[in-house]
């Protein structure tokens, strides 16, 4: 299975920049299964795919302002974004420099990347390389939490070739988003607004919340053409007992697990057992691509993902690599919106 086999062409003027002036006002290509029909929707008509007694699964992650800006004590400038948070005032990072920070080396935050004007009482320190990361820590969690509300930007994608303004820090974020920790949102959610979640309970369909915090590898490319020999990263997943309750029970009385984004997917496919879903706390490098064979996910929601991404693989093995490329040039052709702002897909 070759890296090659995973790419379309895309025209930049389909990569969305920005959000949807409404969030439920996305649109939504349908696409079957079984036969590779495609159909094509405002996302709030979900609501007539649902059913009484589906549970629908959401990641409610909440995004931190994880991209920072700096000044090293040699005046060099300074990029970092935050691949997790440690603890005790201490965080993992991407460091983007002209040379590499050395232990000791103190980074003064400054408001902007082009800023000149730095507080060395306002500063990360590197504590040591890990890999392809590095360790920093500030003063204490409460510290760190304030240079992040001060400092922080919302770190949008690579592909968004802009700066984040006001409106990012409420619409790259879902309306449940709870639990802090992602540098990424976990996109198919953003199409979800309060009267659109509202309609769904009424309707008599369950609603079940995972956390899975999305880390900035999310963003790194595949760099080997035999994809199976791709090495995922690590992303912190927490499944509870209650929920695992919720969807166990639907599915018993013969409700489908919708998914709710690949964060979903991958959480919920690393928690299965033959038996359902257990309670799960930890870490997952899933790496679900054709050929994998689900053991719990029966439909997903999820946005247009990139050419050559562990994303596009994803769904390709939940709905063939062939039906999905087909469905995607369809999208080109009716000029849907792709990636993080942009529209939606109802796999089912």
């Amino acid at each position: 299975m070759q890296l090659s086999d995973f790419t379309y062409q895309l025209p930049q003027r389909l990569i969305a920049k920005h959000p949807a002036p409404q969030r439920s006002a996305s649109r939504m290509l349908g696409l079957q299964r079984e036969d590779g029909k495609v159909s094509h929707h405002r996302f709030v008509e979900l609501l007539e795919f649902l059913q009484p007694e589906d549970v629908l699964v959401f990641n409610n992650t909440r995004v931190i302002p994880a991209r920072l800006y700096g000044r090293k004590e040699s005046g060099g400038r300074v990029e970092i974004l935050i691949e997790r948070q440690l603890g005790a005032g201490r965080l993992l990072a991407q460091v983007r420099a002209s040379k590499s920070p050395k232990p000791g080396v103190r980074i003064s935050l400054t408001l902007t990347q082009e800023s000149d004007e730095s507080d060395p009482a306002r500063s990360l320190t590197v504590e040591r390389r890990d890999g392809e990361f590095f360790v920093l820590a500030a003063g204490s969690q409460d510290q760190l939490q304030t240079l992040l509300e001060q400092f922080g930007h919302v770190p949008l994608p690579p592909y968004i070739k802009r700066e984040d303004e006001l409106q990012d820090r409420e619409r790259y974020q879902t309306v449940y988003a709870e639990v802090p920790g992602a540098v990424a949102a976990p996109t198919a959610g953003l199409h979800f607004d309060e009267p659109l979640l509202a309609a769904v309970q009424e309707k008599g369909v369950n609603q079940a919340f995972i956390t899975l915090h999305v880390g900035a590898g999310t963003f790194q490319p595949v760099r080997v053409e035999d994809v199976t020999t791709h090495k995922m990263h690590s992303e912190l997943v927490e499944i509870n007992r209650p929920t695992c309750e919720l969807i166990n029970g639907a599915r018993s009385r013969g409700g489908r697990v919708i998914a709710v984004g690949t964060t979903s997917v991958r959480s919920l496919e690393a928690a299965a057992t033959g038996g359902g879903l257990e309670p799960f706390s930890g870490e997952t490098d899933i790496f679900i691509y054709p050929g994998y064979e689900f053991k719990l996910v029966d439909a997903m929601i999820t946005n247009f993902h990139l050419p050559e991404s562990t994303l596009l693989m994803l769904v390709s093995a939940f709905c063939s690599q062939k039906k999905v490329l087909d469905a995607y040039q369809e999208a080109v052709r009716e000029e849907y919106r792709f990636f993080s702002y942009g529209d939606a897909m109802f796999i089912y």
